[in-house]
């Protein structure tokens, strides 16, 4: 939850940072980082319009949250002191996460599946009660299994054996029409058809740089200088130049995990060697993009 904060409550003795943000000459405005780096806020404001963000005032932009604290101390708010940070999905609290999910939507129980030798290693209630990268709770195993990937259709669920199996790493997605928060695409993007900047599409972590090549249509690819772990469909690509939040598209289409490219190199090595095989007789693999 976002700090507020009135005039009356500062302190007099506390000095108030300039705020962290700037305003385009054509009175646009533009969304920056804040002095910790990313925040969560970043990942909802790249969605808002210009008509609205030109309207919106950060009044905490330029402080961290230990600074805020502080303000409340001297002013002696020590409920705001003691409060607990938010962690997980806030309107869930500390109920079972597949217990809440479930007093929803009718179970469609499925198989867990392992992507390395399509062998049946339990059931589960749900596909849509996993997140790609989390560890997938099946019985009778000690080993962690983590999950890759999810069939929406059949209700099977594909696990691989480490959290750093080659099945979660991804470096190629298309997103869907990109919200550009200047409302236009950056020059350098529409000029080359191509621009380097950074990307993520999880609160805290890392930017990753890549490659954006901007579609006819509005679209983009992104290509990770990278791979990066548990890319999934459905979730935000938020861009940066910079210290600059530039926008976001809906992450529509993935391209092939490290681990399909190292079995398609595997095999197409052994029909390129193997006695018996033709030139260019070698399996394709791979999703079509």
């Amino acid at each position: 939850m976002p700090w507020i904060i009135s005039e009356q409550m500062l302190s007099p003795q506390v000095t108030m940072p300039e705020p962290h943000w700037k305003m385009r000459k054509s009175f646009s405005r533009s969304t920056l980082r804040s002095q910790k780096g990313f925040s969560e806020i970043d990942l909802k404001l790249e969605t808002v319009s210009q008509d609205a963000l030109r309207r919106t005032l950060f009044p905490l932009g330029g402080l961290t949250k230990d600074f805020v604290k502080k303000i409340a101390a001297e002013n002696r708010l020590h409920h705001v002191l003691q409060k607990k940070e938010s962690m997980g999905i806030c309107f869930v609290g500390k109920r079972n996460f597949e217990n809440f999910i479930l007093q929803y939507l009718q179970p469609r129980p499925g198989k867990f599946i392992s992507i390395e030798d399509n062998k049946v290693l339990g059931t589960h209630k749900g596909w849509f009660l996993y997140t790609l990268g989390q560890r997938a709770k099946i019985g009778g195993l000690r080993e962690p299994w983590y999950v890759v990937e999810k069939d929406g259709t059949k209700g099977d669920v594909f696990v691989a054996p480490r959290t750093d199996h080659p099945a979660l790493y991804r470096d190629l997605l298309r997103t869907n029409r990109v919200h550009w928060i200047a409302e236009e695409p950056p020059a350098a993007l529409v000029r080359d058809k191509m621009m380097e900047c950074h990307f993520r599409f999880r609160h805290q972590m890392a930017p990753v740089p890549c490659v954006l090549t901007l579609n006819q249509d509005g679209t983009v690819w992104v290509t990770a200088v990278k791979a990066v772990r548990a890319l999934a469909l459905g979730q935000f690509a938020v861009f940066y130049k910079g210290d600059e939040c530039l926008g976001s598209g809906k992450i529509l289409r993935l391209g092939p995990s490290a681990y399909v490219l190292q079995k398609g190199k595997s095999k197409s090595r052994v029909a390129t060697e193997g006695p018996s095989n033709s030139p260019g007789s070698g399996p394709g693999l791979g999703p079509a993009l």
